[in-house]
């Protein structure tokens, strides 16, 4: 089934700065209560993201004065002009503050600072490469259990490879998180690359324990077949295999993948 939309008409985005994890879902909960279907993107952004972006990407600027621990882009659209967009945001982030669940919000008065505070997200992966050695994890959790799951993988990368740096951001909608860790400052990249599929076990392993998935967004490919694999039983693997050899006998759809 496809359902359509219209085109957004009106949109306000913003970018409020917390302290945790735990303020993260907190301050998704309350937007999503008095936003409704208007919340159309919601996104969880640590402070290395912006430092990465600030110093690897041209055109990246920290918004506001102060640091904070961890950030979130949020974007309320709608087809209507003239949906009191801007009033909606503007209310929950007071309270938010006033509560201190906020302790800082930028909101963009043009598209083109839209574009800006987006900008911080979108560049983060690339700001990685220029660190050095660094690899990803594309996973997800129920929504609710999203802190739980960044503070656990944190306290897990880390007592695993000491020093390494944490950035975990993506999609506090559904819990898609992007866990990505860098190599320690003058670290040894080969060393640290050496210890990516054993990370990689781990952190999975974690992510199904919470009743989540070690793949989300970006799918199996080739590079998680191995993966599908462990977490597949052999009567599911075997399904996969005769639905796959029924729907194309000829191994000419998208070859190599999955199975």
């Amino acid at each position: 089934m496809l359902k359509l939309y219209p085109a957004p008409r009106a949109k306000e985005t913003a970018l409020a700065a917390t302290e945790s994890p735990e303020a993260i879902l907190d301050l998704f909960s309350r937007v999503r209560a008095i936003s409704g279907d208007t919340l159309t993107a919601f996104e969880m952004v640590p402070r290395i993201g912006i430092e990465l972006g600030v110093k690897h990407t041209p055109g990246v600027t920290d918004p506001m004065a102060e640091p904070h621990p961890f950030y979130a882009l949020i974007e309320l659209t709608s087809p209507k002009e003239g949906n009191a967009l801007r009033e909606t945001l503007e209310g929950v982030l007071e309270q938010a503050f006033e509560s201190g669940l906020v302790q800082d919000a930028v909101i963009a008065s043009s598209e083109q600072q839209a574009k800006e505070l987006w900008r911080i997200r979108e560049t983060i992966p690339e700001a990685q490469k220029s660190e050095g050695g660094n690899f990803k994890h594309d996973v997800a959790v129920p929504v609710s259990r999203v802190a739980e799951f960044v503070r656990a993988a944190t306290a897990l990368a880390e007592r695993e490879i000491p020093g390494c740096r944490v950035c975990a951001f993506g999609h506090i909608g559904d819990g898609n998180i992007h866990f990505n860790l860098s190599e320690p400052k003058g670290g040894d990249t080969k060393a640290f690359m050496g210890e990516m599929e054993r990370i990689n076990h781990l952190v999975h392993d974690l992510a199904v324990s919470m009743n989540g998935t070690f793949s989300a967004e970006h799918g199996i490919g080739i590079q998680k077949r191995g993966e599908l694999a462990r977490y597949k039983s052999p009567v599911e693997m075997s399904l996969m295999r005769k639905l796959k050899a029924a729907l194309d006998p000829n191994n000419v759809l998208n070859p190599g993948k999955v199975l």
